[in-house]
């Protein structure tokens, strides 16, 4: 169906002041099995904490509450380490079965320094250690991998948020770091019925200026905002984002947020 502006919701729900955004936690999910249904759950919780969702509202979901669901967890056991894994976790003091594991979700390695390992994983994302992840799993001796497809993840979760009879855009998020600065930030790596970049390109500012280069990536914007309410320990991992002004992409995906090696001054 392409791109449309979607028709703007700022003033429905908490948000009375034009302009303004609307962050809210979704909390009391369980802990989430194969098969679960995000959506119904999302919207069951949603509603059970007083904040119902509402139609055109953004739905950020943790991407480890995704795999779960789909079934992208790896039971160690299950790993047979290669040589290369053996040696690079008897240096750096690593469980060889998890960087053997981070070898095979990557499509190759990026950066090698010290105990990081900075790769592209087979999405194309660059991120530390291909997204693997150790926390939160559900069980000792398991790690999350991101799901093979977050786009259509996205996708799917959004069709059946329709199927509830709601209008909502999907933003599947992640913790990535980045260069030239410390810290990380939750960023988005699939999406579901949302433009993932607001573009300036032509437009000219109130002073006469006409933007060349200037692009948004507004779903990462999204993805960082709703991490404000969600956190690594407080067990909250879906947010609900209320009055942003997006543009609904019924096809859309986050191929154009994906820099082309050409371009990439890191890689």
């Amino acid at each position: 169906m392409g791109a449309e502006r979607r028709e703007c919701s700022r003033y429905r729900g908490n948000v009375t002041i034009p302009g303004a955004v609307s962050i809210i936690p979704v909390p009391g999910l369980p802990e989430i099995e194969v098969g679960a249904d995000l959506a119904s759950m999302i919207v069951a919780a949603a509603g059970d904490a007083g904040s119902p969702i509402v139609d055109d509202d953004v739905v950020v979901i943790t991407s480890k509450i995704v795999s779960k669901a789909e079934g992208a967890a790896i039971e160690l056991e299950s790993v047979t380490p290669s040589a290369f894994a053996e040696r690079w976790a008897a240096e750096w003091d690593k469980d060889p079965r998890v960087v053997e594991v981070v070898l095979n979700e990557s499509r190759r390695v990026v950066r090698q320094i010290g105990p990081v390992l900075i790769t592209e994983t087979h999405h194309g994302f660059v991120c530390a250690n291909s997204g693997v992840d150790q926390s939160s799993s559900g069980a000792a001796g398991r790690v999350v991998v991101l799901p093979a497809d977050p786009d259509a993840s996205a996708q799917r979760i959004r069709a059946r948020f329709a199927d509830l009879g709601l209008r909502v855009a999907i933003v599947i998020s992640d913790t990535f770091g980045r260069p030239w600065r410390e810290g990380q930030t939750d960023v988005c790596i699939g999406v579901g019925g949302i433009a993932p970049i607001r573009s300036y390109i032509g437009e000219v500012d109130p002073h006469g200026h006409e933007f060349r280069v200037q692009e948004l990536c507004v779903v990462d914007e999204i993805a960082a905002a709703a991490e404000l309410v969600k956190g690594n320990t407080s067990r909250i991992p879906v947010a609900v984002v209320r009055g942003v002004d997006y543009v609904i992409d019924e096809a859309a995906t986050m191929a154009p947020v994906l820099r082309d090696t050409s371009r990439d001054l890191f890689r």
